[in-house]
């Protein structure tokens, strides 16, 4: 099951930084394991299966693999949002401020009204749900455009972080494949259901 496995890689080769900052570079978003990218496509593609889905969406960098083999499961084309506005990008545009808390800056991530519209049913995709600002900010060009936001789909998510619930509030259909209740140096508590469940030993970084 594809939910054990990202728990074992989150387990094996997780870096915890601090109770809310984890790293998982070395198989989701810096170096990705493409069989594993491809696997998680295949999996949101089963969980919002039937539901008409045009559009697969996500924001630049690290969403894009997981959106892309998303799209290739459900055979439609897929978007990122552009954090900057290219010099080429001179058509209509749906924008929407994101504030990044690892940058600690905020930036408009852009759209091209070309390419989302009111004919489209849209997934957003990503690779982590924790505070939700850069998937309101993707739900806000969404209801912009007037296209129907069939969900959002996250590898994995913080679920002691505000996420989901400002996703819920706006009504929106969340499903994440690992959900992590709590985590420490050494240790990460998974959500499974109504339960957790802890699993030690994952790798402990220095955060400088």
């Amino acid at each position: 099951m594809l939910m054990k496995v990202l728990e074992e890689r989150i387990r094996q080769e997780g870096s915890i930084l601090s109770d809310t900052v984890l790293k998982v570079d070395s198989f989701l978003n810096h170096q990705v394991d493409t069989q594993l990218a491809l696997e998680i496509g295949e999996q949101f593609a089963q969980i919002f299966a039937n539901r008409g889905i045009t559009k697969v969406i996500t924001i630049e960098a690290s969403g894009i693999q997981f959106a892309m083999a998303t799209g290739i499961a459900l055979k439609v084309p897929f978007i990122y949002a552009k954090k900057k506005k290219a010099v080429t990008l001179n058509e209509q545009v749906y924008t929407a401020p994101v504030y990044s808390f690892t940058k600690q800056e905020t930036y408009q991530v852009c759209v091209s009204a070309k390419y989302l519209g009111p004919h489209d049913k849209v997934l957003i995709v990503d690779d982590f749900l924790a505070t939700g600002a850069a998937l309101v900010g993707l739900v806000d060009i969404v209801s912009v455009s007037g296209a129907e936001l069939v969900g959002v789909g996250c590898v994995i998510e913080k679920s002691f972080q505000e996420g989901r619930s400002l996703l819920e509030k706006k009504g929106v259909e969340v499903h994440s494949l690992a959900r992590i209740a709590a985590m420490s140096p050494g240790e990460v508590t998974f959500v499974r259901g109504e339960q957790t469940v802890s699993q030690q030993s994952l790798v402990i970084e220095n955060a400088k």
